[in-house]
């Protein structure tokens, strides 16, 4: 969880280049004793490299892996620029987040983030903030309305359903869902059997999500087979799209395909349409900005709608043409991403995306 204290927001800054405003954050990166002073000069390489630039008025300049070493601890620092500075040509920053990372901590941070400065109304209001703890706030997501959110519990070990039930219900007490009462609730209720050995479980939480749990091994509720429980865990209106998605999935007889690897895709997407295939991330440092903007701009090239899902993650679909979606995945070196296309150009975009991820996304092949 990204935490902000007042001491790491610099309000109404004012430069003239986005290279003096990166100076300015490294500056302050330095001073907080995050980095090494040379590290200036890995976050103007990485620029270099391409540009940090999000969308929405952000930007998240970073070092290289090669600066790496300068970091001494994992940080950020915030700057607003009220008047803006040309990022890039035709793109003007806002806020620029200055991050140093000692590791890949900068996925998790980058993860939060970007989930955040998704939401357009709240660059705006990053933009227009007059006091530190406004812009703390958002980018920690005390503001932000909640979005529907997504778990996995692959092949748990459960001896029958209610043990299965009962892992799910742990993963989103864990998550700070629910609480305990919230468990027993569910432990006592009768999950509702769907068809195609997918069940549905249901209960009042904090948090609207959705929890996917798969068994080891093949498990039976009476003469009824258990390939897959979804815990819906709800704290508004959120979740009726995937309501929705769960009744056309049934209508269509797909429901089976909720146990496989794409499951939680087809939850948010509904009956499978138009092509897909899964490529391995084999870039040593996964999907930084660079490797993540080669992706979109691939994705970009093509006509069809194309989605995204790291299956190693979340397993939530997002639009591979987004670049702050794509690295709001959090897609590690190893981390397989499943994609699918539709539309006209489909099969030539997945052959595209496939030899770009083979080729290490601008990074060469190791």
């Amino acid at each position: 969880m990204l935490k902000l204290a007042r001491e790491q927001i610099l309000l109404g800054q004012s430069v003239a280049t986005k290279s003096d405003a990166i100076a300015l954050l490294a500056g302050k990166l330095t001073e907080a004793g995050l980095v090494e002073a040379g590290y200036v000069d890995g976050m103007l390489a990485r620029e270099a490299q391409h540009a940090t630039y999000l969308g929405s008025g952000i930007a998240i300049p970073h070092g290289t892996t090669d600066t790496r070493h300068l970091v001494k601890s994992t940080g950020v620092m915030v700057a607003q620029f009220p008047n803006g500075i040309e990022w890039d040509e035709g793109q003007i920053a806002y806020v620029a987040i200055g991050i140093a990372a000692k590791s890949d901590e900068h996925l998790g941070i980058l993860r939060q983030l970007t989930h955040v400065l998704g939401d357009e109304q709240a660059a705006a209001q990053l933009k227009e903030a007059t006091d530190a703890d406004t812009i703390i706030n958002i980018l920690t997501g005390a503001t932000a309305a909640k979005e529907v959110q997504y778990l996995t519990l692959a092949d748990f070990p459960a001896d029958d359903r209610d043990q299965l039930l009962l892992g799910a219900a742990a993963r989103a007490k864990s998550a700070d869902w629910g609480d305990a009462a919230m468990v027993s609730a569910l432990l006592a209720s009768d999950p509702a059997y769907l068809g195609e050995g997918v069940w549905l479980a249901r209960a009042q939480a904090a948090q609207t999500g959705w929890v996917l749990a798969t068994p080891s091994t093949a498990l039976n509720a009476g003469e009824l087979p258990v390939s897959a429980m979804l815990l819906l865990c709800a704290a508004d209106s959120g979740h009726l799209p995937q309501l929705e998605n769960l009744a056309k999935l049934a209508a269509a007889g797909q429901l089976a395909t909720l146990a496989g690897g794409e499951g939680l895709a087809m939850l948010q997407a509904g009956p499978a349409s138009g092509l897909s295939d899964t490529f391995t991330i084999i870039n040593p440092h996964g999907l930084h900005a660079r490797p993540g903007a080669m992706l979109v701009k691939v994705a970009k090239e093509f006509a069809s709608d194309i989605r995204v899902a790291n299956l190693d993650g979340s397993g939530e679909a997002v639009s591979a043409k987004s670049l702050m979606k794509v690295i709001g995945l959090g897609v590690k070196c190893g981390h397989r991403l499943a994609f699918r296309a539709e539309g006209a150009d489909a099969e030539a975009a997945l052959k595209g995306i496939g030899e770009a991820i083979a080729a290490g996304l601008g990074e060469g092949a190791h």
